[in-house]
């Protein structure tokens, strides 16, 4: 069944906002996949070292992102 991954800086989300995420997106999904394929949907929260990743020769870090989450 389908397999959805999601990559995220590490120290960035608690335990529960990434079980929050993980419902979402599954709930999300099923609302377009249907019930049947949402029932064996699997997520999966990944955290990433911070500084290990980048983009445009950036680097982020843990306090990139939770500055950028401060914002909203």
């Amino acid at each position: 069944m389908p397999s959805i991954d999601i990559q995220v800086l590490e120290g960035v989300f608690s335990a529960e906002e990434k079980a929050e995420i993980i419902r979402k997106v599954t709930d999300a999904f099923g609302e377009v996949a249907g019930q049947t394929v949402r029932a064996g949907t699997s997520v999966r929260v990944h955290e990433v070292n911070s500084g290990s990743w980048g983009y445009a020769e950036n680097i982020l870090t843990t306090e990139d992102a939770l500055e950028m989450r401060a914002r909203d």
